[in-house]
């Protein structure tokens, strides 16, 4: 079996652009969750008034053949996959030769694309629908992401998109994994994007799951794990890393940030929309047998920890019964909401830059431990630590559960 190493990655999140960014916020507690802003959605009918935003500019500099089949969402992913290729100092012949394979996806695709054909389509006039462009769909379709970046970086390997809502770039960092341990591919560039779109708020907001009490603070939301939460945030970003066979990556000299040793994927089997207790400890038991590991051996979970009142209590029983209070737990979802598709990506990154550093951030806004959740061992203070192992987990809307094992490189 091929060992699977990380050799690059970046993110554009609400908390920063970029490694030293990002671990400025969480060293700072600062939070990227702000007030949701004003569109043509009806936004007053909206009781949740909170995004994970991007409110910085981002220097795009893409030729023109490229950004004319882009959406919002393939602007976030081509951007991070373009700084991590750069960052890999991998060989341009390498990358076009069909050993280099993309797995990337978004939970939508572009919605605010989306919105503009139907608004088109229905638009009760000739002219109207004669109006949508011959590439909208292009910069729509759930696959955008992956196919732009295919076509930007003239990658011709395999291609993967996944789009399963929260476990979408977990997902493409595990079928990205397997597609290298098992040679099919010797690097795949893996990850995730979603756009800032009121779509999801509403779709979230209407099943009553989303954070509505700390509108007018919004840095106070989400509290995952908290007695206060009232629910999640949805954010925007994009993410991306590139894993490559370890022989591969050690005899070109590239800078190695981690290893995966293991993945699991399970579904629940049963409703789609709340969480499920026995899958997860199912999933979670699958991944740590795949990675050849006890329950002891994990030093740090990333917990989905989405901040709603029942996902939490029922992941949190799932981490005990699996760990017990032995690893640290975070919820990194406090600092800048629910990402969406690009959650676990981030995720996967912020654990790659503590095992770095030597330090567990806390779950922000947790102040006061719910009950049902003290199970676990929360951190609620910057903790230093070192982390040998890392569990990333996160649960998807479908019942759909996913856990990466990274392990620090030691060389």
């Amino acid at each position: 079996m091929r060992r699977v190493v990380i050799t690059a990655g970046s993110a554009i999140t609400p908390i920063g652009h970029g490694r030293q960014e990002i671990l400025h916020s969480l060293t700072h507690g600062i939070s990227g969750v702000k007030a949701l802003r004003k569109d043509d959605l009806l936004t007053d009918f909206i009781h949740s008034g909170v995004f994970g935003t991007v409110d910085y500019p981002v220097a795009y500099d893409f030729k023109r053949s490229f950004r004319k089949t882009m959406g919002p969402v393939a602007y976030y992913a081509c951007q991070v996959v373009k700084e991590v290729l750069a960052a890999s100092g991998l060989d341009p012949g390498f990358i076009t030769s069909g050993r280099l394979g993309v797995a990337f996806g978004s939970t939508h695709g572009s919605p605010t694309i989306q919105r503009e054909i139907y608004r088109k389509f229905f638009g009760g006039t000739r002219d109207a629908f004669s109006s949508i462009g011959a590439v909208d769909y292009l910069k729509s379709m759930v696959h955008t992401t992956a196919v732009n970046i295919t076509k930007m970086f003239g990658i011709t390997g395999r291609v993967i998109a996944s789009s399963t809502a929260c476990t979408t770039s977990s997902q493409s960092i595990g079928f990205g994994y397997e597609a290298v341990k098992y040679g099919m591919q010797d690097a795949m560039v893996c990850g995730g994007a979603d756009e800032y779109d009121t779509t999801t708020v509403a779709v979230f907001d209407n099943l009553l799951a989303c954070s509505t009490a700390y509108n007018d603070t919004p840095h106070l939301t989400p509290r995952p794990f908290d007695a206060g939460r009232d629910g999640l945030v949805v954010g925007e970003g994009g993410g991306a890393v590139l894993l490559e066979e370890y022989e591969f990556a050690r005899k070109r000299g590239a800078v190695i940030l981690g290893e995966i040793i293991g993945f699991s994927c399970g579904n629940n089997g049963g409703d789609l929309i709340l969480p499920n207790v026995e899958g997860i400890k199912a999933t979670i038991r699958s991944g740590l047998e795949n990675a050849g590991l006890g329950p002891n051996d994990v030093d740090f979970v990333s917990a989905h920890a989405t901040g709603t009142k029942m996902g939490d209590v029922i992941e949190a029983m799932a981490i005990g019964a699996i760990y017990g209070s032995n690893p640290w737990v975070s919820g990194l979802k406090s600092y800048m909401g629910h990402t969406m598709g690009t959650c676990g990506v981030i995720e996967v990154l912020i654990s790659l830059y503590m095992m770095a550093e030597g330090f567990i951030a806390p779950t922000l806004n947790l102040v006061d431990v719910d009950p049902r959740c003290a199970m676990i061992r929360h951190a609620t203070r910057i903790v230093d630590s070192p982390i040998r192992i890392a569990a990333v987990q996160n649960f998807a809307f479908g019942g759909v559960n996913t856990c990466i094992l990274i392990r620090k490189f030691d060389g």
